[in-house]
């Protein structure tokens, strides 16, 4: 009789085993099932345009700088701004917007917004975004999360905010601090480059202020037109596939 009890028991974990497992593996195939939602990495087009994207966090010591080579070079760009830094440096917010520059919204504080919920990264987003228009009267509609990081309910959020989420797919690494010419070079040479391409750097580093005007002028004796985000993405009608590549429908 022991044995037998022993037996019927072993069975039934067993069989409780194999059914926990197929929830289990269909949870995962649910899972697997949700759609995963991208921001925008570039934009098919057929003109031959790129966009450069500034991130700006912290600190003011090159912005002149990089102003005066924009200028100079008759380019407009997009500048991605922190909340905060708005609110220290509103004297820069106003002159991104009289110079025509895009100005975007690059969070409030700078959080890590995979761990917040939805409504969190919502309130964050319009903090930043009363900030600007306050100063400036312009409402953004670019976002790009802190440091680079999304998942759907990020995108959701911004989209609830009336944003387009925008990343890059040139990286420049210029927070790495290579050096100058590296720096050039991970532009002028990267992989990704060609129409569409949206170029991420930074403001805040240390090489950027002087490897600027080269790159600009790298990118126009290959036949780029530098043009601000709002110019190239499509607004309306559009699908972003595996790459994030936004494409007209």
């Amino acid at each position: 009789m022991y044995n037998y009890n022993k037996e019927a028991k072993l069975k039934i974990y067993i069989s409780c085993a194999i059914i926990f497992g197929i929830f289990i593996g269909s949870g995962n195939l649910i899972k697997a099932d949700i759609e995963k939602i991208l921001p925008i990495y570039s934009v098919n087009t057929e003109e031959k345009q790129i966009a450069l994207t500034f991130d700006v966090a912290w600190g003011d010591e090159d912005f002149e700088d990089v102003m005066r080579v924009l200028e100079e070079n008759e380019v407009k760009a997009t500048f991605f701004l922190v909340g905060d830094w708005a609110k220290k440096f509103p004297e820069h917010v106003k002159t991104l917007a009289e110079k025509g520059h895009d100005i975007g919204n690059h969070s409030n504080t700078h959080p890590h917004v995979t761990k917040m919920t939805k409504a969190e990264i919502e309130t964050d987003i319009k903090a930043a975004h009363e900030i600007v228009k306050e100063i400036t009267g312009l409402d953004m509609d670019l976002y790009r999360p802190p440091y680079g990081e999304y998942n759907n309910d990020v995108i959701k959020a911004a989209e609830a905010c009336k944003y387009f989420t925008i990343q890059w797919d040139v990286d420049s690494l210029d927070w790495k601090e290579y050096g100058k010419q590296p720096l050039i070079d991970k532009v002028l040479k990267h992989k990704n480059l060609t129409h569409g391409s949206i170029v991420l750097l930074h403001t805040g580093t240390k090489h950027t202020k002087d490897a600027l005007e080269e790159i600009i002028k790298g990118l126009k004796q290959k036949g780029y037109e530098i043009v601000p985000t709002s110019q190239m993405i499509m607004r309306e009608d559009y699908k972003v596939d595996h790459t994030g590549r936004q494409f007209k429908l």
